[in-house]
């Protein structure tokens, strides 16, 4: 004969799956026969509810050159600069997106979007022959290009023609750059002129000041910023050779720089684009491209 364990009508409901389901059986009986409402047998679990979180926002990679003071560079450890300020305040109009900023070696980024491992690199100069594989935003900040040199060659030499009057000297570039014109290129492939690169403002400098090369040529600004910060820091040595600047040379417009490889990598690129764009030009009608500039100048 079967019994039940020693617990309430209503404890016995409660447990009413398996070897006491009959026993739920009889406490139900007995209720009804006291006049007492019958417990309801459990259902069965309900499948727990999870709330609806929002789906992870794309991530978005862009690089920027790490060493082109001051439009983009790594000063105590933080990527900084000019164009980095202009990004960050698209970033801050783009909310859809999760943008990270790396700073890396400018011809390192150059190879990565070639080979189409990297979506966006900053602040590349428009060159569609050269580099194929590279789209341009709308651009960002006009560059004035210059030629420096040091007191050596300009004691001995007239430098009034671009690049003319510069056949001989040897140029001082900073690596992966195209600057300088189409006739300047055509004088360095001829042999006429020679282009010693180096890895940014700093070491091209101190390469001109100590007379390993004879000219420097690059953003002036960017000039100028890398001296003041070089006189900080007590790097001007008394014997360096002065500099001066012999030429003026185009303005270049500085962009986004965007690969148009492994578009399956890279899905949200051409909506990522049209809002950087739409950004990009807001920040220009509202003058907050100037007001970057000239706050990051007057640091």
């Amino acid at each position: 004969m079967k019994t039940c364990p020693a617990l309430s009508i209503f404890s016995l409901a409660a447990r009413a799956p398996r070897r006491v389901r009959w026993c739920s059986r009889v406490a139900g009986v007995l209720a009804a026969m006291l006049g007492l409402p019958v417990p309801a047998a459990p259902s069965p679990a309900a499948p727990a509810l999870v709330a609806a979180t929002p789906a992870a926002l794309p991530v978005v990679v862009i690089y920027a050159d790490d060493n082109y003071p001051p439009y983009s560079f790594v000063e105590h450890g933080q990527l900084t600069g000019i164009y980095t300020l202009i990004v960050q305040k698209v970033i801050e109009r783009l909310p859809e997106y999760q943008v990270q900023l790396v700073p890396v070696p400018w011809n390192r980024g150059l190879l990565l979007l070639e080979k189409g491992q990297a979506f966006a690199l900053y602040p590349p100069y428009s060159r569609p022959a050269e580099r194929p594989y590279m789209k341009y935003s709308e651009p960002m900040l006009g560059e004035q290009v210059a030629v420096f040199c040091n007191a050596d060659v300009i004691a001995r030499r007239s430098l009034k023609s671009w690049p003319d009057d510069y056949a001989g000297l040897r140029i001082g570039m900073n690596t992966g750059f195209l600057v300088g014109g189409k006739q300047f290129e055509d004088a360095v492939q001829a042999g006429r002129i020679s282009v010693d690169a180096a890895h940014g403002s700093r070491a091209n400098l101190l390469k001109l000041m100590r007379g390993r090369t004879d000219c420097y040529l690059n953003d002036r600004l960017s000039i100028q910023w890398e001296l003041g910060r070089m006189r900080k820091e007590g790097l001007l040595d008394p014997t360096y050779l002065r500099l001066a600047e012999t030429a003026e040379l185009s303005t270049e417009q500085g962009y986004l720089g965007y690969t148009e490889l492994a578009p399956a990598l890279f899905p949200f690129r051409q909506d990522f684009i049209q809002k950087f764009n739409a950004a990009i030009r807001d920040l220009k009608r509202s003058g907050e491209i100037d007001e970057a500039i000239g706050h990051f100048l007057g640091k």
